[in-house]
């Protein structure tokens, strides 16, 4: 894992997406065509911002959406998808995305994105990391061992408050109990990960992740088992660190 630390959320953006952009451009002269996986959340703001700025040829680009909430319309505030058409889908030209459509039938709806990921290598992963530790929708204890590329999950109560208090909801209540998310084997299956985590909420669940072991009550630290992990911090989201 390599560690970088910036001094502020739009730096730590910017070079991330720099970051992701140039192992873009390498998969797509190796082989002709990329393929990635795309994160939400107030954490990934600034990131998605720089990257649909980013000289890539997103007509050979097919990305995944990593994980959604189970019954929020399109049209809700809170909805992963509408977050990521706005902010990333409609921006570039990409050649497919594959949208998760927690209005469906949710065991349907996991066979299809299954049988779709199952034909890609992920090139690269953009991902951030949850107040509780959690990566995806995968909140403490995870499955780390579960071969899935996707599963519904239970949300826990850190991690719905977490979103009542980034503003996309009204109140604790109308945060879903319920969501589709990537797991954990499937997100370390990427070839290159771009974790971004800025803010001072996220700081210790940086400390646990960088300072402990692997464990399923603190899904992030899985990320040390993978050779090519790129965490991106800011001075906020380091500040309890006390070793690397």
């Amino acid at each position: 894992m390599e560690i970088l630390i910036h001094r502020t959320k739009d730096e730590l953006g910017e070079a991330a997406a720099a970051k992701g952009a140039r192992l873009i451009r390498q998969a797509l002269a190796r082989k002709g065509s990329a393929t990635i996986v795309v994160a939400t959340g107030t954490s990934q703001f600034e990131m998605l911002s720089a990257l649909t700025s980013e000289d890539v040829d997103w007509s050979r680009v097919t990305a995944f959406h990593l994980d959604e909430y189970i019954g929020i319309p399109l049209t809700h505030p809170a909805s992963f998808r509408k977050y990521l058409k706005e902010r990333f889908v409609d921006l570039v030209p990409l050649s497919a995305f594959h949208y998760i459509n927690g209005e469906k039938d949710p065991v349907k709806e996991i066979e299809s994105l299954n049988e779709a990921i199952a034909q890609r290598q992920i090139d690269v992963a953009f991902i951030g990391i949850g107040e509780n530790a959690h990566l995806a929708f995968n909140d403490p204890p995870a499955n780390l061992e579960t071969t899935e590329p996707y599963l519904m999950v239970q949300l826990d109560r850190d991690c719905r408050q977490q979103q009542l208090n980034e503003g996309w909801f009204q109140t604790f209540e109308d945060v879903p109990e319920n969501a589709i998310s990537m797991s954990v084997k499937q997100i370390l299956k990427s070839k290159a990960i771009i974790c971004t985590v800025p803010g001072e909420r996220k700081a210790r669940a940086v400390k646990l992740t960088l300072e402990n072991g692997v464990s399923a009550d603190v899904p992030a630290s899985a990320l040390k088992s993978h050779p090519d992990v790129f965490l991106y911090l800011d001075r906020d989201s380091s500040s309890a660190m006390t070793r690397l």
